[in-house]
């Protein structure tokens, strides 16, 4: 697959509250990330993709998406604008972590783009 599904995430109002059911119902294992309110990383064991359960913000404070590899965040939200999508969250950057960028595709449904560059070689 070109573009593959890198990250996922899973929101909501009380981060800690989400984790210690995902934690419990599947017994994942999970670590808080520092400077992140409430944001908890899952390793993926080798056996699939790693993400992340935390506490949302704002208009989006409860929402479940994936993150797909691209070349360029600002070619995948133009492009996406261009077949009928709309741009939730333009181009940002967490320095030396990511850059990343939301959408919603024509039936509402948020997903995340991130740079290639940024993320960690296989």
């Amino acid at each position: 697959m070109t573009h593959r599904i890198v990250h996922w995430e899973i929101m909501g109002p009380d981060g800690d509250a989400l984790k210690n059911f995902y934690t419990d119902l599947f017994g994942w294992k999970t670590d808080g990330v520092e400077g992140f309110d409430s944001y908890h990383m899952t390793d993926a064991d080798g056996s699939g993709v790693a993400g992340a359960i935390g506490k949302g913000g704002g208009e989006m404070s409860s929402y479940v998406t994936l993150y797909v590899e691209v070349d360029s965040v600002d070619e995948h939200l133009s492009k996406a604008e261009a077949a009928g999508g709309t741009v939730l969250v333009p181009r940002t950057v967490i320095p030396g972590t990511v850059s990343f960028g939301l959408l919603a595709d024509p039936a509402g449904n948020m997903v995340g783009v991130v740079e290639r560059e940024m993320l960690p070689a296989d």
